[in-house]
């Protein structure tokens, strides 16, 4: 009503109306968004500012604590703040610098995340895994691993003082920031060594190149302020246990730069590269087969290392340490430091690899034992298994096996039990072969086998046995008086009929004639049939009797049955 009556007015009522409505446009306001208020008044507890809204807002003091803005405000300063609610169930404006920082922040913490822009922030805490850092106004998270390059023990130096970071890791909505100091130092460093390395090139000879620190496989060096790594291979032409044995931290050596990794910024140094490699003319310095000196520098499971000259080693392998034993333990022959004499084996120039042999130096005693064969010595028993007996010769200290098939002519393995170890028996050696060594102890007793040469016994005859043992499977039967000339008969050779070949009709002592089948006195095969003699007997008693029995009207099988009996008569 009022308005219809001010257009109806003068000119000047209507460019008043015109200025109040356009003043109330530059008032229209919205919430949750930052604004421009002016200061109007400082309290005791309040910062009283004009947000062009209906009345003014007022903002805790506390809220501008932070960086010392309090000391820097005054009436018509200009600020930011976070407009919350224009009009609370009070009637007031709600407003908050705080939120209005922290949304500044954020904003900032967003875009320097996506540059990797560098910012200022102060560690204000410890928390488990890392600290607190304030960054902008917000709260972050600094991991222990990213607070320097190096693992620090103490960091009361960088506690609530200016420190530069950059965000590594930004969640909004959950409000974590993760920052890191040392990707800052990494980069500056990394420029560092950048603008270093123009200076140096590969090839360049360093003469106070400063050892920092050593491990089992390394120097770590400072170049002209570069970090450079000398590789253990690289110290010398010969082998290094440990680069410590060699070097002190703050020694300064003189090296060659052998590689330089502009993307990784790596640098390679090498002190062997300024010596002459001794392998260059090794193999007119050293023949193989003669014999030189040296010193034991390390021992190993399976040899001993032997410096030739500096920068020269050779290997002796366990097979070339003694002449006896090809597994024997470095230690027990030799120590570090030892002075010894070898021989070289060969030579790899290529692979810079020597092989040395120690037992070369000493006696063979297998040369002389070549000559033993078929002669008698003592032995000490080392050990006894299932089916042999290993042991030492005494003179010779060389280790050979006795089977037990060796021990007796009876081939007996129960002849085991009959020994005990550290036992000393006597022994012939029969064989050397691939410096193994074979006993036999019934070569020193007569051969039970003779008795068919000395009786002129051959296939075919039928000789006359006594039964030694019943078995099962057939019997065993003695040859001679002494009862150390044993054959088996196997069951089916036992007698002509089947229904007869049966064992346990047979007794110990019985006198039985057998026929020879088979004899190799080489291979110590012997056969006997009694089947085969009784198959003999009956052509033999046919083609005597056959013809007369006939006529006299007499049978066969009493003609057998009366030459069996009388046969038997005889034995008994």
């Amino acid at each position: 009503m009022a308005t219809e009556e001010l257009k109806n007015t003068s000119p000047i009522h209507k460019e008043f109306q015109n200025l109040l409505d356009q003043d109330f446009k530059d008032r229209k306001l919205k919430e949750n968004q930052i604004i421009k208020a002016t200061v109007s008044e400082i309290t005791k507890n309040f910062i009283v500012v004009d947000c062009k809204a209906k009345m003014e807002g007022m903002i805790p003091i506390d809220e501008f604590k932070n960086d010392n803005e309090l000391d820097k405000l005054k009436i018509g300063s200009q600020i930011d703040v976070f407009l919350e609610r224009i009009e609370s169930f009070k009637g007031e404006i709600i407003i908050s610098r705080d939120k209005a920082r922290k949304m500044k922040a954020w904003k900032k913490m967003e875009d320097v995340f996506e540059t990797q822009e560098e910012m200022t922030g102060y560690i204000t805490g410890r928390v488990k895994g890392g600290f607190i850092a304030t960054v902008e106004g917000l709260p972050c998270f600094m991991p222990s691993s990213q607070i320097d390059v190096r693992p620090l023990k103490k960091i009361d130096h960088l506690m609530n003082t200016p420190i530069k970071v950059v965000a590594t890791r930004i969640d909004k909505n959950r409000g974590n920031v993760c920052v890191s100091r040392r990707a800052v130092l990494e980069k500056s460093k990394s420029e560092e060594i950048t603008k270093a390395l123009k200076n140096i090139k590969e090839g360049d000879v360093v003469d106070n190149a400063i050892v920092k620190a050593t491990t089992d496989w390394g120097i770590f060096l400072e170049i002209n302020g570069i970090d450079a790594l000398l590789h253990v291979s690289d110290l010398s032409h010969g082998r290094v246990k440990k680069p410590s044995d060699l070097v002190t931290i703050g020694q300064k050596l003189k090296v060659k730069i052998t590689k330089i990794d502009s993307k990784t910024n790596r640098v390679s140094a090498s002190v062997k590269a300024l010596i002459d490699d001794p392998f260059e003319n090794i193999e007119k310095k050293y023949k193989i087969g003669d014999t030189y000196e040296g010193l034991v520098t390390k021992i190993m499971d399976y040899g001993c290392f032997v410096k030739i000259e500096d920068g020269v080693e050779g290997l002796i392998h366990n097979s070339e340490l003694d002449w006896t034993n090809r597994n024997i333990k470095p230690g027990k022959i030799l120590s570090v430091s030892q002075k010894i004499k070898f021989k070289i084996v060969n030579i790899e120039k290529d692979t810079k690899r020597i092989s040395l042999s120690y037992k070369a130096t000493l006696d063979n005693p297998w040369d002389k034992l070549k000559n033993q064969i078929g002669k008698e010595v003592k032995v000490k028993i080392n050990n006894i298994t299932d089916k042999a007996i290993f042991g030492e010769i005494l003179d010779g200290k060389l280790s050979g096996m006795l089977h037990y098939k060796e021990i007796s002519y009876q081939e007996n393995i129960e002849d085991l039990k009959k020994f005990k170890k550290n036992d000393v028996i006597n022994v012939k050696i029969i064989d050397i072969k691939d410096d193994k060594i074979r006993f036999s102890k019934r070569a020193l007793e007569k051969d039970p086998l003779n008795w068919f040469k000395e009786n002129g016994k051959k296939v075919g005859d039928i000789i006359t046995t006594r039964i030694h043992e019943v078995l099962k499977t057939g019997v065993k039967v003695a040859l001679d008086q002494d009862k150390k000339l044993i054959v088996n008969i196997r069951k089916a050779e036992l007698a002509k009929d089947s229904a007869d070949a049966r064992p346990e009709v047979f007794s110990k002592d019985n006198a039985l004639d057998a026929k020879i089948t088979e004899l190799d006195l080489t291979n110590r095969r012997i056969k006997l049939s009694v089947k085969a003699a009784q198959l003999d007997e009956e052509k033999s008693l046919i083609a005597k009797f056959g013809e007369g029995a006939t006529k006299s009207g007499a049978t066969l099988a009493g003609i057998f049955k009366k030459a069996i009996s009388k046969k038997d008569k005889n034995k008994k």
